[in-house]
């Protein structure tokens, strides 16, 4: 933060009573209006659109953000969120509503790692790689604060640090990371944001880390976030978290302990209602008035670097900046990038010429839910995937539809017996030249704990399978024998074995956006290629190891010994693309980059996502006589603990059919580091592969694709 602003906030803290500077660290701050400083209230939500305060622009949800791999675009996404909560903030305290919702902070972007595919708020993520999400959520933090004098909102990143699931037993569970999965996997991304974007906000997550709660961690919060970073932000728990130190992890006796435990760790704004103990916590000796002011001090700078005790460079946004046509249109195009071909045996795209009748069948074909995803706004211009196949087919072609099941319950109609929708759907199959088959999840079953109505797994998945409701339908409408397009519409990885063996098509959508049956037409009908890739590794339900197990072993793609449904990185196209004349510049071991010619081999106008990989193998470099000032502390590291390759780069380029353009890719500064058990990060000179190409370098994208990566040796 700018000293100018902290130099603003003590001045102004100066002013205040001791206890008025208690009650302005709660996230329900009230006036103080002897010296004129309204209420406010810290609580906003932007992870794909401002969320939960009305009329908004909705993106795809952050997983299907992370599908686009488009950092530009998505730096973009990020500054409509910010304009519409400036926006909403603005004309909301003109009319005096200082309700939750309407503010500039926003407790966003969710940079924790989806490390297991049950996670219902792993849809928040950007996906299961430190450098995808780390990338992306650079790029979206900036798009939220801008570059102006002032911030245009405030950026939040959560949840600080070993963070995803299980849902049902977070407020008293503690994760248990290795020094090494810490530092390898959990915490980089959040250095990035304090340490490459500047992010004004970091929040606490429910769980223990080690031991410690993690809004109150001496090792992760003071130790690593303060000291060791520097960062100079504000800290804010999560909602009720400070509650559960003493109700669920009993790490302290009372809430006046808790509010000691974290002024002493720098927590500065608390999302709950422990605060409303500070000044018994003052009155009982546990903490002192420099306590007190140092928090609100750091809250009051986020509040000045937003201009809000002055004129702002943002006053002007009002009413009319949001919704508008081209945040819709950018949402649409966010849509269009996101969705990923998992199959198709030539039946895509399909020739509306060469249709009379389609039926849409499935229960999230008319669905806005699986547009919006959770931590959502209100669209005023939704199109579910019925509304976009319907406007996109030539006049005359008959659409028909049925619901085929509910959700996940056994029938539709509460009285009728059980698949009381099947033959429905079987006869709208029988009638039909193709299938579209809509099927998924939504956020009332996956999500977060206490939003959802799964009574299962409080928001996570019990298995990754789709819900017994839809397994029949499929086999329902398969067993017809038309060709059939699945179209899948989850927050997360599914196992879709059985889908792959008996359906022509798979298309992953995501939650969507509100454009998102739009979009879908547009792929389906060729007028956009597919261009999305995997964030997320696809398993096969069953092969992952406890969800309760916080070690990356067997985790990932990085990690994963068995051979995944769909690999990470994965996507296919209507068009092929060719790489040639790969090499690599190093300058040093923190800065390299990678040039390669990409070709478009086929007949569609296209964009590729260009991955690069990096191949880091400790016994290789000990077999070489490498790097002698880390020999002792190699000898006692196993290469199976490490990854077996890492994304380290990747670039958007868009291409017309035989068009070809060299792309030049920055890798990431932390490429060539090897992290050992210790947690120590080892930058070991040597010999290196890197893979070039439009997937990763393992056994199943090229089965998938046909297709291998370029292989370009380093020495660092």
């Amino acid at each position: 933060m700018k000293e100018i602003f902290r130099q603003k906030a003590k001045e102004i803290v100066s002013k205040m009573t001791l206890e008025e500077a208690a009650s302005q660290i709660r996230f329900n701050s009230p006036a103080i209006e002897r010296l004129g400083i309204p209420a406010y209230n810290w609580w906003g939500e932007g992870l794909h659109g401002l969320a939960r305060a009305g009329t908004a622009t909705v993106f795809p949800q952050a997983i299907a953000l992370a599908a686009m791999f488009d950092k530009e675009l998505l730096k973009e996404v990020g500054d409509v969120v910010a304009t519409e909560a400036r926006a909403k903030y603005n004309e909301s305290k003109k009319l005096g509503d200082r309700d939750l919702y309407k503010c500039i902070t926003m407790w966003s972007p969710n940079i924790n790692i989806f490390r297991d595919a049950r996670w219902g708020r792993g849809q928040e993520t950007y996906g299961e790689d430190p450098y995808l999400t780390s990338s992306l959520g650079i790029e979206f933090i900036e798009g939220l604060q801008g570059d102006s004098e002032h911030l245009k909102v405030a950026a939040c990143a959560k949840h600080f640090a070993v963070h995803s699931g299980p849902e049902e037993s977070r407020h008293g569970f503690d994760a248990i990371a290795s020094k090494k999965d810490m530092e390898e996997t959990y915490l980089p991304q959040f250095y990035d944001a304090v340490k490459k974007a500047d992010v004004a906000g970091v929040m606490g997550a429910y769980n223990r880390v080690n031991g410690e709660p993690a809004c109150t961690s001496s090792d992760t919060v003071v130790k690593r976030l303060r000291e060791e970073w520097g960062f100079d932000g504000y800290f804010v728990s999560d909602f009720l978290a400070l509650m559960d130190i003493h109700e669920s992890h009993k790490y302290t006796s009372n809430v006046q302990e808790t509010c000691a435990l974290a002024l002493k760790a720098t927590c500065d704004v608390n999302a709950g209602y422990a605060y409303e103990h500070v000044m018994e916590a003052y009155e009982q000796g546990l903490i002192t008035e420099e306590d007190i002011r140092r928090a609100a001090v750091s809250a009051y700078t986020v509040r000045a670097a937003l201009g809000m005790f002055e004129d702002c460079e943002f006053d002007g946004l009002g009413l009319m900046d949001i919704d508008t046509d081209e945040s819709a249109e950018l949402s649409h195009k966010a849509s269009a990038e996101s969705i990923v071909m998992l199959k198709n045996d030539g039946i895509l795209p399909l020739d509306k010429n060469k249709i009379s009748s389609i039926g849409i069948i499935g229960p999230t074909a008319t669905s806005i839910t699986v547009l919006e995803g959770n931590y959502n706004g209100t669209s005023s211009r939704y199109v579910t995937n019925l509304d976009g196949i319907k406007a996109a087919v030539n006049p005359g072609t008959r659409v028909l539809y049925s619901q085929g099941s509910h959700l996940f319950n056994d029938r539709v109609q509460e009285l009728a017996l059980p698949d009381d929708r099947l033959s429905e759907a079987e006869a709208v199959a029988k009638n039909s030249d193709v299938v579209i088959l809509s099927v998924g999840l939504d956020s009332t079953i996956e999500g977060e704990q206490g939003d959802t109505g799964n009574a299962f797994a409080a928001g996570d998945k019990v298995t990754l399978f789709l819900p017994d409701s839809q397994k029949k339908l499929v086999e329902r409408v398969v067993s017809v024998g038309k060709p059939v397009i699945l179209v899948c519409n989850t927050g997360s990885a599914m196992d879709l074995t059985y889908e792959d063996e008996n359906c022509n098509a798979i298309l992953q959508c995501w939650y969507s956006g509100q454009a998102g049956g739009q979009a879908l037409a547009d792929v389906i009908f060729g007028e956009v290629s597919p261009s999305g890739k995997l964030p997320v590794t696809f398993y096969k339900d069953g092969t992952q190891p406890p969800m309760e197990d916080y070690s990356m072993k067997g985790r990932t793609y990085r990690y994963y010994e068995d051979k995944p449904l769909y690999p990470f990185g994965y996507g296919l196209s209507y068009t092929s693309f060719e790489y040639s004349d790969a090499e690599a510049s190093v300058t040093d071991i923190t800065n390299a980059s990678v040039k390669v010619t990409v070709k478009n081999t086929g007949n569609y106008e296209a964009d590729e996502i260009v991955e690069v990989y990096v191949n880091n193998d400790i016994e290789e470099k000990l077999s070489n006589g490498l790097n002698p000032e880390y020999q002792a502390l190699l000898e006692k590291e196993s290469s199976s603990t490490q990854p077996k390759c890492s994304l380290c780069g990747f670039e958007r380029v868009s291409l017309k059919p035989g068009e070809e353009k060299v792309v030049s890719i920055n890798l990431g500064d932390r490429t060539f580091d090897a992290v050992l058990e210790d947690g120590t990060r080892a930058k070991l000179r040597g010999s290196y592969k890197l893979y070039v190409g439009g997937q990763q370098p393992d056994e199943r994208s090229t089965e998938l694709t046909g297709k291998k990566t370029i292989e370009v040796d380093v020495n660092i």
